[in-house]
């Protein structure tokens, strides 16, 4: 058979509820059974105090006595004990001669009938209580003697009944539970109070509901990659998942911490402490591009922020990649476009008849293209670094810039190592090159010249510009994101090149530095590490490779 159980309260201010009434319960019980057993006792002295008090008054009184000597005790002494009984509260006062024979009783018809009860120790001239059977039931009941002149000429007993006793405790404890039912009724009211506002609090949901979405939100915090940070609203860490932690590489117990002392770089810092939402802002970090998302949270005041964080440090890097290869797809139709030209030149001069001069002419394009490219890869045969200086020395010749490889440049195929791949490269050395052109572009005898060599201190890679330079106040500046001598976009897109480059070298644990040129302008120079560094024989050159022909 089925034992039926009660069904447990579902929210949380029911369970506190429920909670409360049995220990409330609980103590009510105890301290009732402590108080009926301890008061019952106490009554109980207390009822044979005042017996006593009572039964030693009547014993010590004049008239007592006096009406003992009397012929008819009982009619002096009957009303005196119905009033002693009235006005004092005891149940009944008997006075009886030394054999034990009433003179006065409650009930009338019991006069002269003997007293039941114990006397012996009242003849010895002892008062004394006890608690016994008569008449009237189980009593609490005192003895002692009436003398008179030195002897011995009645005895007075008074008692309460058990009964009266017990009533007396019995009121004690039904207050005691009155008390009791009284604190679990205000305890509901409260109760009540406080689910309504939990309720408020937390959206309807119970205590088992609010477990549970504790364990999604938990599961789901630390499964996404994106970064996501929360600020209160002092801007202190209220919480931050491993992705943000990793994104923002910061260690340690961080929350409670203000977001000046995780030290991030100073622009992000400040995204973070704008009470103004920030919508895909990018910033820089030691080794991450991020992209910042910031959401003031308020409910009739400000209440902290809400950050996601992105990395598209790789986007960025295959953005860098890709525009270098759409200026040089863009510089490979501007040489289609001039070869087209060139072939028209050749064919209007067979037309013409003079077939030697066509061959002449085109055999020295021929020859001007393949000595460029042959220049290029063998000062720099690494694959993807030639290119790219193929490509921005076409750029170059189309913004009237003259790109040239130095002498003492020289990196073979298979020398870099797998840890330095061909796409930081493209980013360090095309964003120096499109500044240097920037600064170069308009200027006397404008040049941009290349050094990419190996040496004891690893791969070192210059540019050197004829540009205006940098001014030394602005050395540090210029690394900056958003630092830039050219006008805004309206993407906010400038000043992101350098800092860029600065970055992937730092990544590599390399350095970058800026300097004055020896023509003028501003020479970067980068200097990565390398686990293996073999310094080829240097090659003797012919002359400095100037790059500023059409590639075939």
């Amino acid at each position: 058979m089925r034992v039926p159980t009660l069904p447990s309260p579902r929210s949380l201010a029911g369970q506190l509820f429920a909670m409360q009434a049995v220990l409330i319960a609980v103590l009510v019980a105890g301290y009732a059974t402590f108080t009926y057993l301890s008061d019952r006792g106490q009554a109980q002295d207390a009822a044979g105090r005042q017996a006593m008090a009572v039964a030693r008054s009547v014993a010590d009184a004049p008239s007592v006595r006096a009406a003992i000597r009397t012929p008819d005790p009982t009619s002096t002494l009957q009303p005196y004990a119905t009033e002693v009984q009235q006005h004092t509260g005891v149940d009944f006062v008997t006075i009886m001669n030394p054999r034990g024979i009433r003179w006065t009783h409650r009930d009338p018809a019991r006069i002269g009938e003997h007293f039941l009860g114990h006397t012996a120790r009242a003849l010895a001239g002892e008062s004394f209580t006890e608690t016994y059977t008569g008449t009237l039931g189980p009593s609490v009941r005192a003895v002692t003697p009436i003398h008179d002149d030195g002897r011995i000429v009645g005895l007075v007993s008074a008692g309460i009944k058990v009964d009266t006793v017990t009533a007396r405790v019995q009121e004690q404890v039904t207050t005691l539970l009155g008390v009791a039912g009284g604190a679990l009724a205000l305890g509901a009211i409260g109760t009540y109070v406080i689910n309504a506002r939990l309720r408020r609090s937390t959206h309807g949901m119970n205590a088992t509901e609010l477990s549970r979405m504790h364990d999604y939100h938990q599961a789901a915090l630390h499964a996404v990659r994106e970064g996501l940070l929360m600020l209160d609203g002092r801007f202190r860490v209220a919480l931050i998942n491993d992705g943000g932690r990793e994104l923002l590489g910061v260690s340690g117990e961080v929350v409670g911490h203000s977001v000046a002392e995780l030290g991030l770089p100073a622009q992000l810092t400040g995204a973070l402490l704008s009470s103004e939402p920030r919508v895909d802002e990018v910033h820089l970090t030691a080794t991450r591009v991020l992209v910042v998302n910031t959401s003031p949270v308020s409910g009739g005041e400000r209440r902290g922020t809400v950050v996601t964080l992105r990395d598209v440090t790789e986007l960025q890097s295959l953005t860098g990649e890709l525009d270098s290869e759409r200026g040089f797809t863009q510089a490979l139709r501007s040489q289609a476009h001039e070869a087209a030209n060139r072939l028209h030149a050749v064919v209007s001069l067979i037309e013409l008849g003079r077939a030697d001069e066509a061959v002449d002419f085109a055999t020295a394009e021929l020859e001007l293209a393949q000595a460029l490219t042959d220049q290029v890869v063998a000062a720099v045969n690494e694959p993807v670094l030639a290119a790219l200086l193929l490509g921005k020395a076409a750029q170059a010749n189309e913004r009237g810039v003259e790109l040239v490889v130095s002498d003492d440049s020289r990196i073979d195929d298979g020398l870099l190592p797998p840890s330095l791949p061909a796409r930081d490269l493209v980013t360090i050395l095309g964003n120096l090159i499109d500044n240097a052109m920037d600064a170069a572009q308009g200027t006397t005898g404008a040049r941009v010249t290349v050094t990419a060599r190996t040496d004891d201190s690893g791969l070192v890679l210059r540019v050197c510009d004829t540009g205006a330079g940098v001014d030394p106040s602005h050395k540090e500046a210029v690394f900056e994101r958003g630092w830039s001598t050219k006008p805004a976009t309206a993407t906010g897109g400038r000043g992101l090149g350098l800092a860029l480059v600065r970055q992937t070298v730092r990544r590599h644990e390399g350095t970058l530095t800026v300097s004055q040129a020896a023509a003028g302008g501003a020479e970067f120079t980068v200097r990565v590490p390398l686990p293996t560094v073999r310094v080829p024989a240097p090659a003797v050159p012919e002359a400095g490779a100037a790059l500023s022909g059409g590639v075939a």
